[in-house]
């Protein structure tokens, strides 16, 4: 009988066998994985939400704008040049719109002057943020044509911010992206033509947008390029494979080189660095 309470005293005393340990390490190890995957997936979900709510809300807006008006944004409804910001261009020093009737110089980008400016809402981003011959904010407003018009424009951050829209970053920071738009004359190695610029994105959200748009996230290939003012030559020009010139940690001041300069930001607590995209539009 003693021995009996003995043992039923030591089968109280034993811990967990190997096999409950296992199970237990199991368990932990499939909720970290879980944990991990999910930050994944509600990444994803935040991107895919700019990409469809945002950017291609604003893309939309574009062509709407062309639908309803005829002419790309800001430019000439009696004499269009097909450029964004068109109304502002002269030829001959005289306005486009009036000026030329003889026909003397040819109606073509290169006879232009005063061309290319970016039409965002306000100050927009300051010319030359991103390099020399980077072009400067234009005297028409985003949203002042837009509602001129009578279109639709995202609701973005709200009444008056409709072309900027506030997400997290990898790293939990707020981070804002706006847009605008611009015409890029031809020998650019971002695309010429007109384009929405989109400034704010981390290079993963970038990556993102590329594969939505263009099925490939390369930075110097198809219509989603990154914003890039050097010329298109022989060293510079259009080449498959060209990584997008940033990543989370490192900033890489050439696109086309073959690996990352200058140290970003390291610590998972820091802003994430941010790039200026190039869409190249229909119209």
């Amino acid at each position: 009988m003693a021995n009996n309470k003995a043992q039923h005293r030591i089968a109280q005393q034993s811990g967990f066998t190997l096999v409950e340990i296992a199970i237990v390490l199991v368990i932990i190890g499939l909720i970290l994985g879980a944990l991990a995957v999910g930050k994944d997936v509600q990444r994803n979900a935040e991107y895919q939400k700019v990409g469809n709510k945002f950017i291609y809300e604003w893309k939309r807006s574009y062509d709407g704008y062309y639908q309803r008006a005829g002419v790309v944004l800001g430019d000439s409804q009696v004499a269009p040049t097909n450029m964004v910001d068109g109304e502002k261009v002269t030829i001959g020093g005289q306005p486009a719109a009036t000026a030329n009737l003889n026909g003397a110089v040819a109606g073509v980008p290169a006879s232009y002057a005063n061309s290319g400016g970016r039409i965002c809402n306000g100050q927009g981003f300051a010319a030359n943020s991103v390099g020399t011959g980077d072009p400067a904010v234009s005297v028409q407003n985003l949203r002042t044509l837009m509602q001129q018009i009578g279109n639709r424009m995202p609701p973005g951050r709200g009444e008056g911010k409709e072309d900027r829209y506030v997400y997290t970053d990898s790293n939990g920071n707020p981070a804002e992206i706006q847009v605008c738009f611009q015409w890029n004359p031809a020998g650019l190695v971002h695309g010429a033509g007109n384009a929405m610029v989109i400034r704010g994105l981390t290079p993963d959200l970038a990556r993102f947008l590329d594969q939505l748009v263009d099925g490939k996230p390369d930075a110097m290939e198809g219509r989603f390029r990154q914003q890039n003012i050097a010329a298109n030559t022989t060293a510079t020009n259009n080449q498959a494979g060209v990584q997008w010139g940033a990543n989370n940690t490192y900033n890489q001041a050439n696109p086309g080189a073959a690996t990352a300069t200058g140290v970003g930001q390291r610590l998972d607590e820091d802003q994430v660095v941010l790039v200026t995209a190039i869409w190249v539009m229909d119209q």
